[in-house]
C-alpha cells in the first residue's frame, strides 16, 4: 500500500476511533454517497479569514473531523472519506494555502507553521472548537504542529504515511524542492496535466504514490493540479509552498508532541518510498 491507496483502510481505522461505539466493530462504516468532482464542485465553499480566502467542503453531520490533505493535492484526496463518514461525522477537508481553490495574497506566508495557524483561524470562522484529526503526507508535518500548538482543539488523531521528525522533508524531495527555489516545479505540474501517461508513471505522482497508478484518474489529476497552475501567482505560490518545506518544523516539536495525550492511531503502507517503515 502506498500513501495515497489508503482511503478504505483509513475509513476501517476511523470506524474505531472516530465512529459510534454501536459501529466500531464493522470496520468500514455503511451508507453514505460518493462525491466526484462535479459534487465536490457543488459542496465547494470559501471562508474569509486573515490569511485569505479558503476553500473547503463541510459534508455531514455531527462532531467535527478536519481532513489535511497532501503535497500537491487538495482536499478532494478526501472524497471518498468524506462521502462515507457524512452520516456520521461533520467532515471539513479545506484546501491548504498555495493549493487547490485557496485563494491568498502573494505575500502570504505559506510554510507549515502559518498553514497549522490558518486551519485554526478557519476553525474559528466555523464556531468550532474542537475536532477529530486525520492527516496524510506533508499534511501531516501540519497535523503535528497543530497537535502542538492546539492541543486542546484536538479530540483524536489518526496519522498516514507522513513526515516525521527524522524525515522531514524526505530525501527524495531535495530535487523537487530545490526546483521550487528555481521556480521551475511548476512546470512538472504542467507536464502531468498535458500528459496522463507521465502523470502515472513512476517519475509521476501516479508512480510513485499509488500502489495502482491507474487510482489517479483524470477527473482526481484535474480536480487537484488544474488549479495550481491557473494564473502566474498561482505558479508562484506552488514553488513557494514547496520550497517551504525547509527548514524541517518538527525536531523542535519533540517534546510537545511526547505530551500529547489524544487519543491517537496510525496506519502507515509499508510500500511507500518517501516514508519507509523505519
Amino acid at each position: 500500500m502506498n500513501r495515497r491507496d489508503f482511503s478504505h483502510a483509513a475509513i476501517a481505522l476511523m470506524g474505531g476511533l472516530l465512529l459510534p461505539r454501536r459501529a466500531s466493530s464493522l470496520g468500514k462504516p455503511e451508507g453514505g454517497t460518493a462525491l466526484d468532482a462535479a459534487a465536490y464542485h457543488r459542496l465547494r465553499r470559501h471562508a474569509h479569514t486573515w490569511f485569505g480566502r479558503i476553500a473547503y467542503i463541510d459534508h455531514g453531520r455531527g462532531p467535527a473531523a478536519l481532513f489535511i490533505h497532501g503535497f500537491p493535492l487538495s482536499g478532494f484526496q478526501w472524497r471518498h472519506a468524506l462521502g462515507r463518514l457524512g452520516d456520521r461525522r461533520r467532515c471539513l477537508a479545506p484546501d491548504l494555502m498555495g493549493l487547490g481553490y485557496t485563494e491568498v495574497s502573494d505575500d502570504q506566508d505559506l510554510t507549515p507553521g502559518a498553514q497549522a495557524r490558518m486551519l485554526a483561524s478557519l476553525l474559528d470562522r466555523l464556531s468550532i472548537s474542537e475536532v477529530d484529526l486525520v492527516a496524510n503526507d506533508s499534511g501531516g508535518t501540519i497535523a503535528q504542529i497543530m497537535m502542538a500548538l492546539y492541543p486542546h482543539r484536538i479530540r483524536s488523531v489518526i496519522l498516514t504515511d507522513r513526515d516525521v521528525n527524522e524525515n522531514s522533508p524526505p530525501a527524495q524531495m531535495r530535487n523537487s524542492i530545490q526546483q521550487g527555489r528555481n521556480g521551475t516545479y511548476d512546470k512538472k505540474i504542467e507536464r502531468h496535466l498535458d500528459d496522463r501517461d507521465y502523470a502515472r508513471s513512476a517519475n509521476g505522482i501516479g508512480g510513485n504514490a499509488y500502489s495502482d497508478p491507474a487510482s489517479f484518474s483524470d477527473e482526481a489529476i484535474e480536480y487537484s493540479l488544474r488549479p495550481l497552475v491557473a494564473s502566474q501567482r498561482r505558479h508562484d505560490q506552488l514553488n513557494r509552498y514547496l520550497a517551504a518545506f525547509e527548514p524541517n518544523p518538527l525536531v523542535a516539536l519533540r517534546g510537545a508532541l511526547g505530551r500529547f495525550e489524544a487519543p491517537s492511531k496510525m496506519l502507515w503502507g509499508t510500500s511507500d518510498p518517501l516514508f519507509p517503515v523505519s
